[in-house]
């Protein structure tokens, strides 16, 4: 979409030695994660640190800053709220219905968009349903149903039985803009714009049940190359990538999972929009920011092999703004890079005040918005203990407990049922915790002891897994737990200086927990895969052929994390029950939770070590007391972070 402004002048753009230039604003939201709404679902309130109505504000702003501005979404759309579930699983938006996401997207008028790993988290029916995608599939697709009024691209995913892209590659856009020429005048002059979108090839392992047979990926360098050439030849005048995946400069392959340094470097790749990593990128007043270290990056406009690029926030948290000046002469448009930069814009400002949603979102999803709040407040139980995740990464098992005993129980049951040859073998959990403070203090699971309902569940099990189990002997459980424990640093008991107890480079749903009877301890002395210890089952030591049964979801178990004993033959099977609701129906059996049966089974330990120095790690601000009755010793809240985070800092000598 473009605005309109002044009246100007049309310019024929076939003139010979005619030149002008314009600035074209390229508008980039990316893993919103149906987070449509500042709403908290799992908490019942507001939540101004997040939500698109928000950053819908941003890009009216920069619409009316800029005379030509396109807006374009980078994927992780449809998934990742509770509204998202409530239309996927709580009642399905029925064909002749839009999803509430694409309803508040078209409010705004996107020009385009693609498809993120997370939008085959539903299946390939539902995608194809709400999107109103013919994509030529046995069993996917149907009647012409209601999706988003905006183009979207896939160039990377394609269809087993046709061979061709399930989604259309590209899309051309043609439009106006309003430019100035030498002598001040404002004239119209034509430009064309080509998108070509992407998507990570691991999506194959992270949703194999929704995608084995149906279709295949190609890597997102091979993608462009064989279908950006012939939007070039429909007469492109620039061509932008709006590829769902972060900035990686190590070895390229066709399965990278974020491989756009690499796309940047493609010639007819003139612009590049990014997602996936929950990373803002130009990021230039963050001296932590990894983006810093990269090379052919520039992390302070915002370029990648001298290619304009932007990667927005998560959550509707900002909008990506690449300003892109541009230079017409004898007919053609070209990039002005010394003139382009990008940034991120937040939808907090400097001071911390979050800035006005736009009204006519909320407007648009009212009716979405009232009955999720009502799905997710059916009562299933009650808990005497609260869960949450504030102390997670040192040793607090509240929030993990519940789902591996939800998913254990369940494996056991169906592995007795069908699989009576394996009764005798014991089957263990893994769970990680999935919101331990990275977007900020209302990024944890927080359930207060008392009534239990499904917003609760889903606070526990934020994703639309199903349940799997693993076939693991005692070399292969230590190997899951190694793996597992390079979320944290490697600290040297002799420094002096404070150590960070967590690599920020793994992201907490990688830090599987494992219980059931098993115990192990952490030696935080000891590099990556050398760290677990006095690992035992049922107090008796593991040995390394001892059979296991490994209860975990379908992402871990088909290669999610790169843990060691998944994938192909290793998985034992793939329930076709949700984790969610495998949780959601055991809390209702189990009617009422006691904390020393259901929170309390702390499987893991740090190896005591003295330091000289103190080892920090990150969490809500005045959070002390309950560390203290969770039993965890050598706990002090040094001081705080700011935005309502605190420093923290943990004795190792005094773990146990």
């Amino acid at each position: 979409m473009f605005a309109v402004g002044c009246t100007v002048q049309q310019k024929d753009d076939n003139s010979s030695g005619s030149s002008a230039r314009a600035t074209l604003a390229i508008l980039e939201s990316t893993d919103i994660h149906s987070n449509i709404l500042s709403y908290d679902y799992y908490r019942l309130t507001e939540d101004t640190s997040i939500g698109f109505e928000r950053m819908a504000t941003l890009v009216k702003e920069a619409r009316a800053e800029y005379p030509n501005t396109l807006l374009f979404d980078a994927g992780d759309t449809i998934q990742g709220s509770a509204m998202a579930d409530w239309q996927a699983h709580g009642q399905p938006v029925s064909c002749d219905q839009k999803l509430a996401m694409y309803k508040a997207m078209d409010a705004l008028g996107y020009d385009g968009g693609t498809i993120g790993n997370h939008e085959f988290n539903f299946g390939l029916p539902f995608l194809a349903q709400v999107t109103n995608q013919d994509m030529a599939i046995e069993g996917v697709g149907g009647l012409p149903c209601k999706g988003p009024e905006f183009p979207l691209v896939l160039a990377n995913v394609i269809g087993s039985e046709d061979g061709k892209p399930i989604f259309p590659p590209t899309a051309l856009l043609s439009r106006t803009l309003k430019a100035q020429t030498a002598e001040g005048e404002t004239i119209e002059i034509p430009i064309k714009v080509g998108i070509i979108g992407f998507t990570p090839p691991p999506i194959m392992l992270w949703d194999k049940k929704h995608l084995e047979g149906r279709v295949t990926t190609l890597g997102v360098v091979e993608a462009a190359r064989r279908y950006a050439p012939a939007l070039r030849a429909e007469g492109a005048d620039i061509i932008v990538a709006i590829s769902h995946g972060g900035i990686d400069p190590r070895a390229y392959s066709e399965t990278m999972e974020n491989a756009n340094w690499h796309l940047a470097q493609e010639p007819e790749i003139d612009v590049l929009l990014l997602g996936h990593s929950h990373q803002p990128f130009p990021d230039p007043g963050n001296v932590d920011s990894r983006f810093n270290q990269l090379p052919e990056v520039d992390n302070i406009r915002g370029f990648i092999h001298g290619k304009p690029a932007v990667m927005g926030n998560l959550w509707g948290k900002s909008l990506g703004v690449i300003e892109l000046a541009l230079d017409w002469r004898d007919g053609q448009w070209s990039i002005n890079t010394g003139n382009t930069h990008s940034e991120v814009r937040n939808i907090r400002g400097a001071d911390g005040k979050p800035i006005m949603p736009d009204p006519a979102i909320a407007e648009a999803v009212a009716d979405e918005h009232q009955s999720t709040i009502a799905y997710v407040s059916r009562p299933i139980g009650s808990s005497d203990f609260p869960m949450t995740t504030y102390f997670a990464v040192v040793g607090d098992v509240s929030a993990i407990q519940p789902v591996n005993t939800a998913q254990r129980e369940y494996v056991r049951k169906y592995v007795d049922q069908f699989m009576p040859e394996l009764k005798d073998v014991p089957v263990i959990s893994a769970m990680a915790p999935f919101k331990v403070g990275f977007a900020g203090p209302n990024d944890f699971t927080v359930i207060d002891a008392g009534p239990l309902a499904i917003r609760n569940a889903a606070d526990l099990y934020l994703y639309s897994n199903t349940v799997a189990a693993v076939r693991l002997d005692g070399a292969g459980v230590k190997a899951w737990l190694e793996h597992s424990a390079s979320y944290f640093n490697q600290i040297d008991p002799k420094l002096g200086e404070a150590q960070p107890l967590v690599n920020k480079k793994v992201p907490s749903y990688n830090f599987d927990v494992i219980q059931g009877g098993i115990t192990y301890a952490i030696d935080l002395t000891r590099p990556v895969g050398e760290r677990i210890t006095d690992l035992r089952f049922h107090g008796k030591a593991v040995t390394s052929d001892q059979p296991f049964i490994l209860a975990t979801n379908s992402y871990r178990a088909s290669g999610g994390g790169g843990f060691p004993g998944t994938g192909g033959a290793r998985i034992l099977f793939n329930a076709p029950d949700m984790s969610r609701s495998i949780l959601v129906d055991w809390m209702e059996r189990r009617g009422k939770l006691d904390f020393e049966q259901d929170g309390a089974d702390r499987a893991w330990r740090f190896v005591p070590v003295q330091t000289a120095g103190p080892v920090e790690f990150r969490s809500a601000s005045n959070k002390l007391d309950l560390a203290a009755r969770l039993g965890l010793e050598g706990i002090i809240e040094a001081g705080a972070a700011g935005n309502g985070m605190s420093t923290y800092t943990i004795d190792l000598s005094a773990t146990k």
